[in-house]
């Protein structure tokens, strides 16, 4: 059951004519509010083809966000996330270093990467898409992302805390990022491709 669309139904009756209102869920209405992503429960992730033949995978290990959620309209949410360029982790400290140097992000002239939302719908069931703006480097791009909603629950501690993942793929040089190496047997030593990952755990603020 999707996480804005569990509703009763009432019938009232105006001038004669029965009218069918929607109430929503009090279960569902609880979770409005803002929230604050727990980086130590969450990750930022993304896998891209390196040589033709093989994947790599690597993740930001520093980041912060926000979101507002809205459980009677959903296009009322919203979500905003700071990435820290130079906290890009592959497990290979030399590659990391080349993915901070100016050939990739230049993490020390552009620190951060950021995404802010601008709509907000369902899709069906608990799965939803964010829309918003991507920048990085210099350059600001539209962005969409699937996720699904996970489910909300309190921990141990008392926090309220909701959880969501998804993915997106996009073209990293229409973001400027296009170094590349060229194989002796053809194509590429990097894809153009990548795919972007998302499991998020959100704190809900008092």
């Amino acid at each position: 059951m999707g996480l804005f669309t569990r509703r009763s139904q009432n019938v009232n009756v105006q001038d004669g004519a029965a009218v069918a209102t929607l109430e929503v869920d009090p279960a569902l209405a609880a979770l409005t509010g803002d929230y604050v992503i727990d980086p130590a429960h969450s990750s930022i992730g993304f896998t891209v083809r390196h040589a033709m033949v093989t994947n790599v995978r690597g993740a930001f290990a520093e980041h912060e966000g926000t979101l507002h959620l809205d459980g009677a309209d959903p296009a009322r949410s919203t979500a905003s996330i700071d990435v820290k360029i130079a906290s890009v982790d592959t497990g290979i400290a030399d590659r990391d270093g080349h993915l901070r140097s100016g050939d990739f992000f230049d993490a020390e002239t552009f620190p951060l990467m950021t995404f802010r939302s601008t709509e907000a719908r369902q899709l069906g069931g608990d799965t939803y898409r964010i829309t918003g703006e991507l920048t990085i480097k210099d350059v600001t791009r539209p962005l969409s992302i699937d996720l699904e909603f996970n489910g909300s629950a309190t921990d141990p501690y008392g926090n309220e805390r909701v959880g969501f993942e998804g993915s997106t793929e996009i073209l990293r040089s229409d973001w400027g990022l296009t170094w590349n190496a060229a194989l002796e047997a053809g194509g590429v030593m990097v894809s153009d491709k990548v795919k972007l990952t998302f499991d998020i755990s959100a704190i809900k603020q008092a």
